[in-house]
């Protein structure tokens, strides 16, 4: 990895990037919690945000994918669709897909999405899981920021020697 100050920033300013990104998708996912009928006519999908380090071998791409080894097993147990990418980073991929699970079937005739059984497809959204996937988000939005602040400080203070 690199060896000055400014590469400190383009990293944590990448990991900003996502957070503010999943942040943004759980948003939408909380907001259409009950959206039963899209433009497409189905219930809303959950977005999933997926980031992966770019294909190289540089130290940042080893400790990335150590660090989601385990979450690599959720990511592929979930259907998704092929999504949007983010615009280009120098060290993540980043793309925004739709989790294609089905929903909670909900009894329910009086309502106008009901099918012929009285039952009503609601999305695959879990507003608790939700809420910790916001949780999760922030703190590492947080701790980007304070990498920010930490190496601001370290430039700061060296001029000052």
């Amino acid at each position: 990895m690199g060896g000055n100050i400014f590469e400190i920033f383009r990293i944590s300013s990448e990991g900003l990037l996502l957070q503010r990104q999943r942040l943004t998708s759980i948003a939408k996912n909380i907001a259409n919690a009950n959206t039963t009928r899209t433009e497409n006519g189905e219930p809303y999908r959950r977005e999933i945000v997926i980031a992966r380090a770019k294909e190289d071998d540089s130290a940042f791409h080893r400790e990335f994918n150590n660090y989601l080894g385990p979450l690599k097993i959720l990511k592929e147990q979930v259907p998704s669709e092929i999504g949007q990418k983010i615009p280009e980073t120098q060290y993540l991929d980043i793309e925004i897909k739709k989790d294609m699970s089905e929903g909670r079937l909900v009894y329910d005739p009086s309502h106008p999405d009901a099918d012929e059984n009285g039952y009503v497809r609601y999305p695959n959204v879990n507003v608790v899981t939700e809420m910790v996937e916001m949780i999760t988000a922030q703190r590492a939005f947080e701790a980007n920021v304070s990498v920010i602040e930490s190496a601001k400080n370290v430039a700061r203070d060296s001029l000052d020697i």
